[in-house]
């Protein structure tokens, strides 16, 4: 998105991804295509988990995790930008903007990613300036049997605003409502992905990008970020790219590992958060299980949302405030569900994963300084760069506010006809932020307003890790804002031809 501003304001711009392009055809709706069995969910470097769980991969490929996400674009409430200290406590998270200061550039994202949805459903939904760029889908009959199922109960579903592709046009599908959406690469190329949507048409407008690069260090004088050093993924050669402007996006994981990796904390009064403060939104699915396949056509089913509960909730006595909010997910990738259990159970259990369907629960978790992630001084990938350890655990807090939704989710689905409900927890970090994030003060916060590294005139950051706190949204619709704001206020204050040489995107 930053690369997109400052394209068409007339910059030269060098895009830097580690991995290569995602191939989109009849293959990508093949079960064992789902993202995290594709070669571009690498575990080359992985991640550790300090405190229990499984090594960690990563998503190295042109888009990044948008090629393969929901699509799912909500934007954060305006309450979500203020301080409640039922979430923030003492950690000091704040954000140095309002919800009015970023509505335009949410509209914006909104409109380049062609959001679906309609306005006026969700009772939480945020005030907004114009509607939808695009109308949403009709529900499919399980998506209606679930939205019936929580009428009954009181609540208000909604319709998820989504970055899915209506109308073919431009060399691009329209959606064709298949059961391979979420987790997969769009195999007619409908879902809005920032390969799809930005990346592709940039480079028609003059973007440079070099694949299979990995950004192993930013070289500075004390002052600014004087190089990007980067090495070939394939033979190893290393170079240094330099640049008036450098922007670092590799995401709330690897973004704080360059950075320390860079030994960058010193230059800035507040390098002390960089790496801290982990946030991952305490996330859990409620599958039910159903006499017969609620879903026997096999379409796409992630449709409605309920923020009944998002602030909270006369049913809920503990904790109080703020909660979070339900979705609706579909049925599991049979090939997924094979990969994640062992050999005999995945075969004793796949032909029943026909019979689910399910709400993903999700509530905000608080910014907590000892869940971070750490260098390994002691184990190097094959670039040099220090593994990175990641130290994280939610807090009782986090635990009873998303027990309080599971409950609300099982009553749903119970009185939408399931026999049982089965809970899994979700131990992944694709919703991560908050590991450099912004803020007023420069002693509890890495960056400003405009996403400037404290302490270097020339490095400004623009992912999910500049975001203070999780609130119980996805968080893609508002980096993509973020991002957008951030490049179109470093193309006003920097002169155009201070930036013509070159101008270069870190990417991760």
């Amino acid at each position: 998105m930053a690369a997109r501003a400052l394209v068409h304001a007339g910059w030269r711009v060098l895009l830097l991804e580690r991995g290569g392009w995602v191939a989109r055809g009849p293959a990508n709706w093949a079960q064992e295509n789902v993202g995290e069995l594709t070669p571009h969910y690498s575990r080359e470097a992985p991640y550790r988990q300090l405190r229990g769980g499984r090594d960690l991969g990563a998503y190295f490929c042109v888009g990044g995790p948008s090629v393969f996400y929901g699509g799912v674009s909500l934007r954060f409430r305006e309450r979500d930008f203020e301080v409640d200290r039922d979430i923030v406590g003492d950690s000091g998270a704040h954000w140095p903007l309002t919800y009015a200061d970023l509505e335009p550039w949410y509209a914006s994202a909104e409109r380049i990613l062609g959001v679906s949805g309609v306005a006026g459903e969700d009772p939480t939904e945020p005030q907004r300036d114009a509607p939808y760029p695009f109308p949403s889908a009709d529900l499919a009959p399980v998506t209606e049997r679930i939205a019936g199922a929580a009428r009954a109960l009181g609540y208000t579903p909604f319709r998820l605003p989504l970055a899915i592709n209506r109308t073919a046009g431009d060399g691009r599908g329209a959606c064709e409502m298949c059961g391979t959406c979420d987790g997969f690469a769009c195999a007619v190329g409908a879902k809005n992905d920032l390969a799809t949507t930005v990346i592709g048409p940039l480079l028609r407008q003059g973007l440079r990008l070099e694949t299979n690069s990995v950004v192993t260090r930013l070289l500075t004088d004390g002052r600014r970020i004087t190089g990007v050093e980067v090495a070939d993924r394939t033979s190893g050669e290393r170079r240094v790219h330099h640049a008036p402007q450098v922007i670092l996006a590799a995401g709330a994981l690897a973004t704080p590992q360059l950075l320390l990796t860079s030994e960058l904390a010193p230059f800035n009064p507040g390098g002390r958060v960089i790496g801290r403060y982990l946030q991952r939104h305490y996330n859990e699915i409620l599958f039910g299980i159903f006499p017969t396949p609620p879903n026997p056509g096999g379409g796409f089913h992630k449709q409605i949302g309920i923020h009944d509960l998002y602030f909270g909730h006369a049913s809920v006595t503990a904790p109080s405030g703020k909660l979070g909010g339900m979705q609706q997910l579909p049925t599991p990738p049979t090939g997924l569900v094979r990969a994640e259990l062992p050999r005999i159970v995945g075969a004793m259990v796949s032909p029943f994963i026909k019979h689910l369907t399910g709400l993903l629960v999700m509530a905000e978790d608080q910014p907590v300084y000892e869940n971070a992630v750490l260098l390994d001084e002691t184990a190097s990938d094959r670039y040099g760069v220090p593994r990175l350890l990641i130290s994280h655990r939610h807090t009782s807090r986090d635990r009873a506010a998303g027990t309080a939704l599971a409950l609300a989710a099982k009553k749903i689905l119970r009185k939408a006809g399931a026999l049982a409900c089965y809970r899994h927890a979700v131990a992944t970090f694709s919703h991560g932020v908050g590991t450099v994030r912004m803020g007023n003060d420069p002693y509890t916060s890495a960056l400003d307003a405009d996403c400037r590294f404290r302490g270097l005139e020339n490095l400004t950051v623009v992912d999910a890790s500049v975001l203070p706190t999780s609130a119980a949204v996805n968080p893609s619709l508002t980096i993509s804002a973020i991002a957008l704001r951030a490049a179109e206020r470093l193309v006003a204050r920097v002169p155009l031809t201070a930036s013509s040489p070159v101008h270069a995107e870190a990417h991760g």
